[in-house]
């Protein structure tokens, strides 16, 4: 039997521990020093793995850091049900707790820093792999019909909720006030939901003027 593959040995399988390794020590990193000491040569000596494996898996730091506190949603967490309110409830509280972690307090102040010096903040592209707004959207597709107004931006609902997340966790004024989680979910629901239209008001009666003598 012929083949058209040349013979040889196949490439070695990604070593998933290497990741494994550089994201925990990118992640103690970012807690015990800050985001500016979380450098790649440090990351290198944390996990133990050589620099030049570093760097064919990470372009640079920023990525590894972005990877490292912003894994997703785990799908278990965010898949949804269909019951809009309760889908999502379970995405408020596990975004707003990915983006509470140490690790991401320490590092958002100095990725938002970096992004708008190099421009990144432009290029939707390089969050996917990182950003919650897939599982967002994912909720809303599988809500019944009518419980979603068409009209309604998804992008711009989730913007407003990222940027509540943000505010609430970076924000001490704002975090020490401490609002319920559930607030977050309503505000989504009102942007999302259709609006009902409502009868208009009843002409106000004209007032009857009593003659004095």
């Amino acid at each position: 039997m012929t083949s058209d593959q040349p013979h040889g040995r196949r490439g070695r399988p990604r070593d998933v521990s290497i990741d494994l390794r550089v994201l925990d020590a990118a992640r103690q990193l970012l807690v015990e020093q800050g985001f500016e000491a979380t450098t790649l040569q440090a990351i290198a000596e944390r996990s133990a793995v050589h620099a030049s494996a570093i760097y064919r898996r990470w372009p640079s730091r920023v990525e590894i850091i972005e990877q490292a506190v912003f894994p997703g949603l785990a799908p278990v967490t965010v898949r949804p049900t269909g019951d809009l309110r309760r889908d999502l409830r379970r995405f408020v509280r596990a975004y707003a707790s990915t983006m509470a972690g140490p690790a991401a307090r320490a590092a958002v102040p100095g990725l938002l820093a970096v992004y708008q010096v190099a421009g990144r903040a432009n290029a939707a592209e390089t969050w996917f792999a990182v950003s919650a707004r897939p599982h967002f959207l994912d909720i809303l597709r599988a809500a019944p019909p009518g419980t979603v107004d068409p009209a309604a931006d998804p992008d711009d609902v989730f913007d407003t909720l990222l940027g509540c997340v943000l505010a609430r966790v970076l924000i001490p004024t704002v975090a020490q006030r401490d609002r319920p989680l559930e607030r977050l979910v309503d505000i989504c629901l009102r942007l999302l939901q259709p609006v009902t239209a409502q009868p208009a008001p009843a002409p106000a009666r004209p007032e009857t003027v009593v003659a004095r003598p």
